[in-house]
């Protein structure tokens, strides 16, 4: 009764109307295949593009230029579902960090192009005239977001610091009751303390080995020092991310990553590790630290319905190794295969905002390149106001830092649940909200299914024809129809 765990209550919700009739599975399987055959239409076939943007028409190019104002908005299915799912407030407070990036901030900063007069004399910043609205955004804008999401991240931390120093009694505790005998009731069956405790020092042996071996350049000193950054950060930081599960759903992992990687960064630099060398180790550090607090957080809530519904815990926790060991292949599979396809940097790359935010953040510390710090301490005292003002500062900081085509979805996903909520009786808005929460669901996993098979599609077709250029919409005439303004317009309704 301590914490309300949002997340564990709507699983165990779902589980109990499952067990009691299939209707809402069959809710759940035709919205994902809804949802499928939305992106195989959009995404893969190309019969309308995958995001609305201001700029395919002539108006919207001419008020991008002018005055630096454009409107971006995906389609996918998937991120509509999303949106629904967080609700109407974090959507709206994220999509207004959007807002701010985009309709303040870049056209402020994008008005020195043109010039300001003061005083009857023109100050004009000519060489911001030459780049676009998107340019000033990623070399303006988004670092206030990086800074702003540093700092939410501290705030967070801070906020749960009687929980870390906390954490090794708990550890202790946990340790008492995992070596009990077999007198433990079967719903307190932990696995055993020694076998826990084997299988760590199995896998920091696992992390030690993968950095002195598998990365090239590495020394056994800068081996270890990985490790303990790994262990001591991971050790201290999975407590944060259980807590913010179980209080309200949301995990603070951006944050506490980005956190990872600047004191990484400072660490290794500090034993003679930098450059591209160093930028790959402190990756790889914050991938693994990323990695456990993401394990943390999720197995917390699975933990939490085991309970409420009656699971023996040590059977879970060995199911979770098989799941964990399917994640690590099928996980890495794909983000190959995207790499492929669509690749991470450059022209038509997947935007994959959290990752180009670390690199971003470690590269100035790295390569010593100047760091835009002004604009991280922007962020900075951007989110202490944003705090001070009682805001979700680091869902207002992702807001920022996200590219505004990522947040306007979430945002019609958040009032299609206010919408949805609107009306009726308590009960008849319960059951509304249910079956919206299994639709949108069924959205999210149809549509991101989806979007791998067309990663795998456009795989295949560049494995089999090399540099032809071939690709489905191609083969059926609709790639020029996706250039063209008209088809922004079916994006829009569709």
């Amino acid at each position: 009764g301590e914490f309300p765990f949002p997340e564990a209550t709507a699983s165990t919700e779902v589980l109990m109307a499952g067990e009691a009739g299939g209707g809402q599975a069959g809710i759940l399987i035709k919205s994902g295949l809804f949802a499928a055959g939305y992106q195989l239409l959009s995404q893969t076939l190309g019969f309308w593009r995958e995001t609305f943007s201001t700029t395919a028409f002539n108006w919207g190019t001419k008020l991008s230029s002018s005055v630096r104002l454009e409107f971006h908005m995906m389609t996918e299915a998937a991120i509509v579902g999303l949106g629904y799912i967080i609700g109407l407030r974090y959507a709206l407070i994220i999509a207004c960090g959007s807002f701010l990036s985009w309709f303040v901030m870049v056209p402020m900063i994008g008005i020195l192009g043109k010039g300001v007069t003061v005083d009857g004399t023109l100050y004009q910043l000519a060489a911001l005239e030459g780049l676009s609205t998107a340019d000033i955004f990623a070399n303006f804008v988004r670092p206030v977001g990086i800074g702003a999401i540093a700092m939410a991240g501290l705030i967070g931390v801070w906020k749960s610091r009687s929980i870390i120093l906390g954490a090794f009694a708990l550890a202790a505790q946990a340790g008492k009751q995992g070596g009990a005998g077999g007198d433990v009731e079967r719903t307190q069956k932990d696995l055993p303390i020694n076998l826990t405790t084997s299988l760590t020092i199995m896998t920091f042996l696992a992390v030690f080995c993968f950095f002195l071996f598998l990365v090239p350049g590495v020394n056994l000193v800068q081996a270890l020092v990985g490790l303990a950054i790994v262990g001591g950060i991971s050790f201290l930081f999975t407590t944060v991310a259980a807590r913010a599960i179980a209080i309200v759903g949301t995990n603070p992992v951006s944050g506490m990553t980005l956190m990872t990687l600047i004191i990484s960064s400072v660490i290794l630099k500090a034993v003679g590790v930098q450059g591209e060398l160093g930028i790959v180790a402190a990756l790889l550090i914050g991938g693994v630290v990323c990695t456990a607090l993401s394990m943390a957080g999720g197995f917390i809530s699975d933990l939490k319905i085991g309970y409420w519904l009656g699971t023996t815990p040590a059977i879970q926790q060995k199911w979770k190794f098989l799941g964990t060991i399917v994640a690590a292949v099928s996980v890495t599979a794909v983000i190959m295969v995207l790499n492929t396809s669509y690749g991470f940097t450059g022209e038509g790359a997947l935007p994959a905002p959290q990752a180009n935010a670390m690199v971003a953040v470690i590269q100035p510390l790295m390569m010593d390149q100047p760091a835009p710090w002004l604009l991280y301490m922007a962020g900075i005292f951007m989110a202490l106001i944003l705090e001070w003002t009682g805001l979700p500062a680091l869902a207002f900081a992702l807001g920022m830092y996200l590219p505004l085509s990522v947040n306007t979805p979430v945002l019609a996903g958040g009032l299609v649940a206010h919408f949805v909520a609107m009306g009726g009786s308590k009960e008849a808005q319960g059951k509304r909200k249910e079956k919206g929460t299994l639709m949108a669901s069924g959205f999210v996993a149809g549509g991101a299914i989806m979007g791998v098979l067309a990663a795998f599609i456009k795989f295949v077709g560049i494995s089999v024809t090399k540099d032809s250029g071939w690709s489905v919409p191609h083969a059926i005439g609709t790639s020029h129809w996706e250039e063209m303004a008209p088809s922004a317009v079916v994006t829009l309704v569709m």
